[in-house]
C-alpha cells in the first residue's frame, strides 16, 4: 500500500540577507558607508520567500529567537507589493511577498521583537522588474490601420480563444 509522502518546506537560500552593522570592529571604529539592503528583483507574477537573518544581532545569547515580526511595505496602493504571509525560522524573518508593479521599487521594513525584548528594525528595497515573457493572449485581433476585427455579431475577435 502505498504511504503519502511528507515535504519539508525550506525556505530558498537566494534571498538571504544578513542584517548589517552588528559584526565586531575595532573599538572606537563608528560604521559608516553601510549600503541599503537590497533583495534581488522580483516579477510582478512571482511569489517568493524573501528572508532576513538577524544572527549577528542576537550573537552570544543563544537562547533568544524570534517572537513577533511586523511588515510595512510603501508604497502601498491598489496593485502594490503586499505581503502573502510571514514566519520565523531560526533568527530568520520569511517573509512571502507578492505582487507589484513592474518598474517600481518597493521599501519594506521589517520591524522584528524578540523573546528578550530586543527590537530590531530595518528598511530592505525590492526592485520589482517585468521578466516573464508576457503572451499576446486575450488581445483583439486588427488590421493594418488599427481597426478591431469583430464577428457575424459585432463581438471583437480575441488572439488565442478560438473564436476566428
Amino acid at each position: 500500500m502505498a504511504t503519502a509522502a511528507s515535504h519539508i518546506w525550506r525556505p530558498s537560500a537566494s534571498r538571504v540577507l544578513l542584517l548589517d552593522g552588528f559584526l565586531p570592529g575595532p573599538r572606537g571604529l563608528v560604521a559608516t558607508n553601510l549600503q541599503p539592503l537590497r533583495w534581488p528583483p522580483k516579477d510582478p507574477a512571482d511569489i517568493l520567500d524573501y528572508q532576513f537573518d538577524i544572527a549577528p544581532a542576537l550573537a552570544g545569547n543563544d537562547g533568544d529567537s524570534i517572537q513577533t515580526i511586523d511588515v510595512l511595505i510603501s508604497p502601498a496602493n491598489q496593485g502594490d507589493l503586499s505581503l502573502a504571509s510571514s514566519a520565523a525560522d531560526g533568527t530568520r524573518a520569511v517573509l512571502w511577498l507578492q505582487g507589484g508593479v513592474a518598474g517600481k521599487t518597493y521599501n519594506v521594513t521589517v520591524m522584528i521583537g524578540t523573546e528578550t525584548g530586543r527590537v530590531i528594525s530595518r528598511s530592505i528595497s525590492l526592485p520589482v522588474i517585468a521578466m516573464a515573457v508576457q503572451t499576446a493572449s486575450n488581445l483583439p485581433l486588427t488590421t493594418e490601420n488599427g481597426s478591431v476585427l469583430v464577428d457575424s455579431d459585432g463581438n471583437a475577435l480575441i488572439l488565442g480563444d478560438g473564436s476566428y
